[in-house]
């Protein structure tokens, strides 16, 4: 019997690096990788002209919107954006209206997901008030659990350490790693108020207040919880010198910790914030040129466990609110982060080995996402086809996301993601989002796909 699709004249990515070679896909899996000659017969042909093929990324922070932040992003443009950057899998923020945090807002998330994506999409929740939910949302098939630092979001007070402790206890229980926005609240709140109270209105105000210190304070509370307990902590958007260097401390002591940065941590400066003004405003803010050096250096180190694009979309008006207090932080980053990461292996500053095990392997491993993040034979078919020479500008106008606007909007790239594969199924060719809504599956917590 013919399997569904053979591609050839490809370069597939191994652990042992690139070879030429086929690849053969049947009922969504990888059935077979080899040399032409041994591939199984097919009912479909594909030529891939040479180019290069590498595990689909599998994002482990990104905000798809929806329900009643639907003029924001809504399921369908946020993974077709995903599909165009050649991201199969996203892990979808619980900050929605209404806020994901217990089983029954998390199955009406996944429901109106499945109706509408065109890549794989699993799931935050946030923590709910009464932690014996949290059985419920994990069975319910969360991947993980989300706490932001900087504010109430869910049913837990993030100053509370008895109460998140027990939460972080349940979690460790549940085997579901905790995912932190590590900004400290109270340093927010004092910094914000002194600002105010002068006056002061401008992107450099916003800075002083989302220093670099309200960064490591919140870092170094959780490392100080994550002693007393025995629980996967997942740091989110590492932007700081300073906060990487308390991070890999804790890793030194043996705790379970993971940690992501960000293209644009990696990419921008808060000089580039000062000129891009608001549209460039996100939590944690751009740093400074050391600070960059300092994430780059522990990256190239194998210190750094993941790349994730932060993609958080809002309307135009709402970066340019009259006040930099009333900007909403975050910028679109799904159709960019592949683009800009293949730049820098073209650059020689990241190898293909290193951006695989940032965007595709480590994710699987932290988020549990089993035959994920991997090409080899009984893998999901999650594949991303990339042109390493291809030349061209970023053009946010023509963005599938909702949001139309970057700080990397006119960047040259070098590299692009020309077909993606989503189990099997082509739902991406040379920028052109191809699948119908749907096509996409629900990840739970075990990694296997429920429709």
């Amino acid at each position: 019997m013919p399997v569904d699709l053979v591609f050839h004249n490809a370069k597939i990515y191994t652990p042992e690096g690139l070879v030429e070679a086929g690849l053969a896909i049947d009922e969504g899996r990888i059935f077979k990788i080899a040399k032409e000659t041994n591939l199984p017969q097919a009912s479909t042909k594909m030529d891939l002209k040479g180019h290069i093929v590498l595990p689909g990324l599998i994002d482990p922070h990104a905000h798809l919107r929806d329900q009643q932040l639907a003029y924001k992003e809504d399921f369908f443009s946020g993974t077709a954006a995903a599909a165009a950057g050649g991201v199969t899998l996203a892990i979808d923020m619980p900050n929605n209206k209404p806020v994901t945090m217990d089983a029954q807002s998390l199955r009406e998330r996944m429901k109106l997901a499945e109706t509408k994506a065109v890549v794989n999409v699993a799931f935050y929740s946030a923590f709910p008030e009464n932690l014996e939910e949290m059985r419920k949302i994990v069975k319910e098939g969360a991947v993980a659990f989300k706490l932001f630092l900087s504010q109430k979001i869910g049913g837990l007070d993030p100053v509370d350490d008895e109460a998140l402790l027990r939460a972080f206890n349940e979690a460790g229980i549940r085997r579901v790693p905790v995912a932190v926005h590590a900004e400290d609240k109270e340093t927010l709140e004092n910094k914000r108020k002194e600002m105010q109270q002068a006056g002061r209105d401008n992107v450099e105000a916003y800075l002083t207040v989302h220093s670099t210190n309200a960064e490591t304070r919140a870092i170094q509370r959780m490392v100080q919880l994550a002693e007393k307990s025995h629980f996967h902590i997942h740091f989110c958007h590492v932007s700081s010198a300073a906060g990487l260097d308390i991070v890999l401390a804790a890793k030194r002591m043996g705790l379970t910790v993971t940690c992501e940065v960000t293209p644009h941590h990696l990419l921008l400066s808060s000089k580039r914030l000062k000129r891009h003004g608001t549209m460039a405003i996100m939590n944690p803010p751009l740093r400074t040129e050391e600070d960059i050096k300092e994430l780059w250096s522990a990256l190239k180190q194998g210190s750094i466990d993941a790349l994730a694009s932060d993609h958080a979309p809002h309307t135009i008006e709402e970066k340019e609110a009259k006040s930099v207090w009333d900007v909403k932080p975050g910028i679109p980053g799904l159709e960019t982060m592949l683009p800009l990461l293949l730049t820098q292996v073209n650059k020689g500053r990241l190898t293909i080995p290193d951006l695989v095990r940032l965007t595709s392997e480590n994710p699987a491993e932290i988020f549990h996402l089993k035959g994920r993040g991997g090409l080899g034979e009984g893998y999901y078919a999650d594949l991303v086809v990339v042109d390493m020479r291809r030349e061209y500008r970023i053009e946010s106008s023509r963005f599938y996301s909702k949001a139309k606007y970057s700080p990397f909007d006119g960047w040259k790239v070098k590299g692009k993601p020309i077909k993606t594969f989503v189990n099997g199924q082509l739902v991406m060719d040379e920028g052109e989002v191809v699948a119908k809504p749907g096509v996409g599956k629900i990840i739970r917590r075990e990694g296997e796909p429920q429709k």
